[in-house]
C-alpha cells in the first residue's frame, strides 16, 4: 500500500464513522429549510409572506451555528416562530450526536494507528541522510539509538510496545527518531519504516521474539539484499535458519559471552583489548583482574549455563554446575539447587573454587548467588549474569569482576560491525595471537590513550576520501604511518591516535603496522584515538596545505595569487645551470 492510499483510508475511514451524524445534519437542515418556507408570514404592509429557499437557509444556517443575527427579511409570524423553535431544539439534537461520534472517533484506537503511520511514512520519506531501521527499542535497542545519535547517524525505530514507542520523546536525541508502534515482522511495516529507502544502509533486528528476527531478517533479504542485516538469535536453531539464506551478521549474546570467555581465559590480554575497542563510546573501561584458571561453578545450566560450560570445557577446567532440574546424563558434576544458599555452594566445592559463575534467569538470585558466594571465599571470581539493565545499580554496588549483560554484547557487536567495518576482521586477528603480544599492543595504546573508549574509524586512501594524500601517492611519493600521523598544528608533536589495521586490495593486510611502513593509494586503515585526533588527521589527508606542512614543515602560500607569486619567486631565485 501506497503512502497516498493509506492518506485515501484515513479519510474514508473517518467519513464512514461519520456517515450517519452528517446524513442525520442533512436532515434536519432540509426539514428546517422546508418547513420554514411553508410556514406563513407576514411583510411590513400586513401582506402574507412566504421565505425563499435562499432566505430560509441563511436563517437556518445561523440559527444552527448559534450567531443570532435576528428575523429576516421581516420579522416572523408565529407561526414561523414556532416552527423556529422546533427546528432549534431539532438541531441541538444533531450536534449533541455528531460531537459525541466525533470525540468517539478521535478516542478511536484504528484512526490514532492510521494517522500515526500516515505521519510516519511522511517523516521517513523526507529522510535525505543514511540512516539505520533498528526493529526493536528495548534495551538493546536504546544502546544503539544514543550511540548511533554521538556517532552523527540517523535512526528509525519499529517497536511493538507503545509504551517503549513514548519514551523515545523523553530522551535527548540530538536529531528526530521517527518512530512507529507496529509489528516488526510484517513486510508492508517493514517497508513503510523505509526498508527500501534509497537512504536505509541497515537492518538491526532487535526484539526479543526470536520468531520475529527471523521474519525481519527474511524481509530484508528479499526485499534489500544489498544492504547488512543485524539479527539478534538467542536460539541456535534460529541462527542456523538465518544463516541457512545468507544473513551476514547473526550475534547470539551469550555464545558471544561464550567466546570471549574462553578467550578471556586463554588469552587475557586479547580480551582486554578487545573490551577496550569495542566498548560503548563516551564510556571508560576499568582493567578487572584476568579469570583464573582453575575450578569452575556454574549456576543455572539454561541457554547462558550451557555456553559458559562449553567455554570451560573448550580449556579444560573442571566445571560444577547447580541447577534446580534433576542430574542429566553428562560428564560434569551435578549439584541439585538453586545456588541462592550456603548448602549447595558448599557441596559444589566454593571453598576451593577459583571463580563462580550466576547465570540463572532471575537478577535476584543472581545477586543472591554472588553475595552469597563471595562472602563464603572472598577471593572467588564472580561472573554475574544482569538480565535487565535498569538493575544496573544493583550490580555496580556489588562490583562484581564481570557483569555480563546481553543488551550491552550486542550493542558493542553491532556497533563494531555498523561504524567500522574493518573493526571485525582485525578483531578476528588479534584473537589468534599470543599473550604476550597482545599485552605489549594493549600496554602500548592504553598508555597513549588511556582507558577512555576510544573513536575507531577508518580512512580509504582514494581521490575523493583523503584527495591530497592520494595525489602525492600518484605521483611516486613514499608517505610512511609515522609521517602522516603529525598534528597540522605543530608537526613535531604525534596525534592522538594509532594506526591497529591496513587493509590493500591485493589482500595484504599488516596488524599494528611498524610507523615506517608505507602508504599506498587504495589503501584502507583502521584507525583507534580521540576525536580531535580524528578530525586533524582528516583535514591532514584532504587538504594539500597541512599535509604538506607535516610531511616537510612549509607552510604553503594561503591563496591563487600566492602561490603564482611564490612559484614565480622561486622559479627566479632558483641558481641557473651551467
Amino acid at each position: 500500500m501506497q503512502p497516498l492510499a493509506r492518506h485515501h483510508s484515513i479519510f474514508f475511514l473517518i467519513m464512514r464513522r461519520l456517515r450517519a451524524p452528517l446524513i442525520l445534519l442533512i436532515t434536519i437542515m432540509a426539514i428546517s429549510v422546508l418547513g420554514l418556507t411553508l410556514a406563513p408570514g407576514v411583510d411590513a404592509d400586513g401582506r402574507v409572506h412566504y421565505l425563499s429557499f435562499f432566505h430560509a437557509l441563511y436563517f437556518i444556517s445561523y440559527t444552527a451555528t448559534t450567531i443570532g443575527f435576528g428575523e429576516i427579511p421581516h420579522a416572523f409570524s408565529d407561526q414561523q416562530r414556532l416552527w423556529v423553535l422546533f427546528c432549534i431544539y431539532m438541531s441541538v439534537v444533531g450536534w449533541a450526536y455528531t460531537l459525541g461520534t466525533v470525540f468517539a472517533l478521535l478516542a478511536d484506537r484504528n484512526l490514532r494507528q492510521a494517522i500515526a503511520m500516515q505521519r510516519f511514512v511522511r517523516a521517513v520519506r523526507a529522510l535525505r541522510e543514511p540512516f539505520y531501521l533498528v526493529c526493536g527499542y528495548g534495551e538493546t535497542g536504546r544502546l544503539i539509538c544514543q550511540a548511533l545519535d554521538r556517532l552523527g547517524c540517523r535512526a528509525v525505530v519499529v517497536e511493538l510496545d507503545e509504551a517503549k514507542v513514548g519514551e523515545i520523546d523523553l530522551h535527548s536525541y540530538a536529531a528526530d527518531l521517527p518512530a512507529l508502534c507496529a509489528d516488526a515482522g510484517n513486510p508492508e511495516t517493514l517497508k513503510f519504516a523505509g526498508l527500501t529507502h534509497p537512504s536505509c544502509v541497515g537492518v538491526i533486528a532487535l526484539t526479543n521474539d526470536d520468531a520475529t528476527n527471523l521474519a525481519i531478517a527474511i524481509a530484508a533479504r528479499l526485499l534489500a539484499p544489498k544492504i547488512p542485516a543485524l539479527c539478534r538469535a538467542e536460539h541456535r536453531d534460529t541462527a542456523a535458519n538465518m544463516a541457512s539464506f545468507g544473513t551476514r551478521h547473526i550475534i547470539n549474546p551469550f555464545e558471544r559471552f561464550g567466546e570471549t570467555l574462553a578467550l578471556a581465559l586463554h588469552t587475557p590480554a586479547a580480551w582486554q583489548l578487545l573490551n577496550w575497542l569495542t566498548g560503548l563510546p563516551g564510556t571508560t573501561v576499568e582493567r578487572h583482574r584476568d579469570p583464573p584458571r582453575g575450578q569452575w561453578i556454574i549456576c543455572g545450566h539454561g541457554r547462558f549455563g550451557r555456553s559458559m560450560v562449553e567455554a570451560m570445557d573448550a580449556e579444560a577446567l573442571p566445571v560444577t554446575i547447580i541447577d534446580r532440574d534433576p542430574h542429566p546424563d553428562g560428564a560434569h558434576r551435578w549439584v541439585q539447587g538453586d545456588g541462592t544458599g550456603a548448602p549447595a555452594l558448599l557441596e559444589a566445592g566454593v571453598m576451593q573454587a577459583t571463580g563462580i559463575v550466576a547465570g540463572t534467569a532471575s537478577d535476584v538470585d543472581n545477586l543472591s548467588i554472588a553475595v552469597t558466594a563471595r562472602e563464603l571465599n572472598p577471593s572467588l571470581f564472580v561472573i554475574v549474569r544482569q538480565n535487565h539493565y535498569a538493575n544496573s545499580a544493583l550490580f555496580e554496588a556489588f562490583d562484581a569482576d564481570i557483569a555480563v549483560v546481553p543488551s550491552q554484547i550486542i550493542a558493542h557487536e553491532c556497533l563494531a560491525i555498523l561504524s567500522t567495518p574493518l573493526l571485525v576482521p582485525f578483531l578476528h586477528e588479534v584473537r589468534g595471537h599470543t599473550e604476550p603480544w597482545c599485552a605489549q599492543q594493549l600496554g602500548r595504546l592504553t598508555t597513549r590513550l588511556g582507558w577512555e573508549v576510544p573513536e575507531v574509524w577508518s580512512e580509504r586512501i582514494n581521490l575523493s576520501r583523503a584527495p591530497a594524500l592520494y595525489r602525492r601517492l600518484m605521483r611516486g611519493e613514499t608517505i610512511t604511518v609515522d609521517s602522516l600521523l603529525r598534528s597540522p598544528a605543530a608537526r613535531e608533536e604525534r596525534l592522538a591516535c594509532e594506526v591497529l589495521y591496513l587493509d590493500r586490495d591485493d589482500d595484504d593486510h599488516v596488524l599494528m603496522p611498524a610507523r615506517d611502513t608505507p602508504i599506498r593509494p587504495g589503501d584502507e586503515l583502521l584507525l583507534a584515538g580521540t576525536r580531535h585526533a580524528r578530525g586533524d588527521l582528516g583535514l591532514s589527508i584532504a587538504n594539500e596545505h597541512s599535509l604538506n606542512y607535516i610531511l616537510t614543515g612549509t607552510d604553503l602560500p594561503g591563496g591563487w595569487i600566492w602561490e603564482k607569486l611564490s612559484r614565480r619567486r622561486r622559479t627566479h631565485t632558483a641558481p641557473r645551470l651551467p
